[in-house]
């Protein structure tokens, strides 16, 4: 039998401490920790490759860079990270006590004008434990776009600490991103505001108030941003890893790409794969697919990862406090939640309150991790009697917006980078007509993931291709690791890119597990496969599987 309305609040009222506590754990881990979950596999390597360094420049370099690429890098100890990057305090040790350094590398704004005006991009690294065994660099993306990479790697290091035995770690702001010429879009009390809103209008006037929010946005950006948005998106950023390869004085680039980063490392070896060394992507963004296929694609893959949720706690029977004894029931709960928050938010913390966007945000930053789940059940459970608090703060945590009320420009820097990145402008009309199939493919979040599209219609940069370029003939093989319950880069796109990076290149690996992205999870399965590659240059077999 379902729960019954008073046995909830008997729940909600016995757990109110426990809720409360859980709060402020979900703000301090949602900043840092990992995205996946993990059983136990192993996976057998066949396939060897060679990877080396040197300080020499290979060839594929763009021209009229000799100059940045003889740049000196003058490393020294990190600041504490910059509003922009997310704030907080300077990385702390590694494990014994190598410390963290950072340094700017100037690199060109605009690659088509390579000895025109140029633009500071922020590093960072930590030196490999063995000197003698090191192999090189190995160079970081973690996603997004729009992740800070400078203040990525630290939080993600001890997963990593294995590769440093014979790297050394890198990561970098991209440009556009943290204190990389970051784009600036709004002050901390308008993006607030911005992120307030209903962006599933059920009106016209709705649609006014969402599509008149856009251009004010948009024009921010450009105001305070103009310059440099041309000049964000993934080829460039690609252009200058190459750049950071030659300067950091290693003959191949060698390469950890998580979700996004797993594109810009596609058209890194398409661009240069003479240049390319041992390279990973996990979390497999699908090369194929443009704005609308994307987001439809998500849509898909959150609905999954939502299901799987509602499933286990059905499987918990009464250890799990929400409604119903089936995915349906649970599920329907979650949208009469949804549907009454539209009507009226509820309490959030401070003055802040809870709208049905920022819910949806919330579940939705939920979903990328198995570990996030308590926080999810916790979260839903508090909102349905009437403490928005739990989802406000899963919701902040995907807008970068911590406990002080600063934000970081993950976001800023991500609506850059795909509003210059892809070329298709959906007005939100044309968004409106596309919302039938969006719900079919997801009854609660296919509202929000159709309405989206219409996020690049007031921008004022014309966007460069309907979907990347990632083939790469000659490109030594890239392992290609995809999660056949991520929900924010569907399985389906791991496939595809193997196919798309061309015969001989892509080396497929699937985790059969949840989360977004496979290697932080634990699994030992992938571990040893992924470190087995960049570590010994030995490559599983394409098609092995990890439980």
């Amino acid at each position: 039998m379902p729960i019954s309305a008073a046995q909830r609040a008997t729940r909600r009222a016995a757990r109110r401490t426990a809720r409360r506590a859980a709060l402020l754990t979900a703000t301090t881990v949602l900043l840092a920790a990992g995205c996946s979950e993990g059983g136990d596999d192993t996976a057998t390597p066949t396939t060897d490759t060679s990877a080396g360094a040197s300080a020499g420049v290979s060839a594929g370099v763009s021209p009229g860079v000799s100059a940045l690429a003889a740049q000196k890098l003058a490393w020294a100890a990190c600041p504490a990270p910059s509003a922009a990057e997310g704030g907080g305090a300077a990385p702390s040790p590694l494990p014994g006590g190598t410390a963290w350094e950072c340094a700017f590398l100037q690199t060109p704004l605009d690659w088509s004008e390579p000895d025109g005006e140029t633009i500071e991009l922020a590093l960072i690294r930590a030196r490999a434990r063995d000197a003698d065994a090191r192999i090189g660099s190995l160079l970081f993306n973690f996603g997004g776009p729009g992740g800070s990479g400078v203040t990525g790697l630290p939080g993600f290091a001890s997963d990593y600490e294995t590769l440093r035995g014979r790297y050394d770690l890198v990561s970098f702001d991209p440009r556009g991103v943290g204190r990389s010429a970051p784009v600036d879009c709004a002050t901390d009390k308008e993006l607030d505001a911005y992120y307030a809103l209903d962006f599933t209008p059920d009106t016209e006037a709705e649609e006014r108030t969402l599509s008149d929010a856009q251009k004010r946005y948009a024009s921010g950006c450009e105001k305070d941003s103009g310059t440099t948005l041309p000049h964000v998106g993934t080829e460039n950023a690609a252009r200058d890893m190459d750049l950071m390869r030659q300067v950091l004085g290693d003959d191949k680039l060698h390469y950890f790409g998580i979700s996004y980063g797993t594109e810009l490392g596609g058209v890194y070896a398409h661009l240069f794969p003479k240049n390319v060394g041992r390279a990973v992507f996990d979390a497999v963004v699908d090369p194929d697919a443009g704005v609308e296929d994307g987001a439809l694609g998500q849509a898909k893959g959150f609905q999954l990862a939502l299901d799987n949720f509602a499933q286990d706690c059905v499987d918990r029977g009464d250890e799990c406090t929400l409604p119903g004894t089936s995915v349906a029931e649970v599920e329907s709960f979650v949208t009469d939640l949804l549907a009454a928050l539209d009507k009226k938010p509820i309490p959030g913390i401070g003055n802040r309150e809870l709208t049905q966007t920022q819910a949806l945000n919330g579940i939705a930053q939920s979903l990328y991790s198995k570990d996030y789940w308590p926080y999810l059940e916790q979260g839903l459970e508090a909102a349905d009697g009437g403490d928005g608090a739990l989802l406000l703060t899963l919701s902040d945590a995907m807008n970068g917006r911590d406990q002080n009320g600063s934000y970081s420009n993950i976001q800023a820097a991500n609506a850059a980078i795909n509003c210059v990145d892809f070329k298709e402008r959906y007005t939100l009309g044309q968004a409106k007509e596309r919302l039938p199939e969006f719900r079919e493919a997801s009854p609660v979040f296919g509202d929000y993931m159709g309405w989206a599209l219409s996020g690049c219609s007031q921008w004022p940069v014309p966007g460069t291709w309907d979907h990347p370029d990632v083939s790469a003939p000659g490109s030594a093989p890239i392992l290609v690791v995809g999660t056949t319950g991520d929900p924010a880069t569907p399985y389906e796109g791991t496939r595809a890119m193997v196919n798309a990076l061309g015969e001989g290149v892509g080396v497929e690996l699937t985790y059969e597990g949840e989360g977004h992205g496979a290697y932080n999870g634990g699994n030992t399965c992938v571990k040893k496969a992924v470190d087995g590659y960049l570590l010994n240059g030995r490559a599983p077999a394409s098609g092995t599987v990890c439980k």
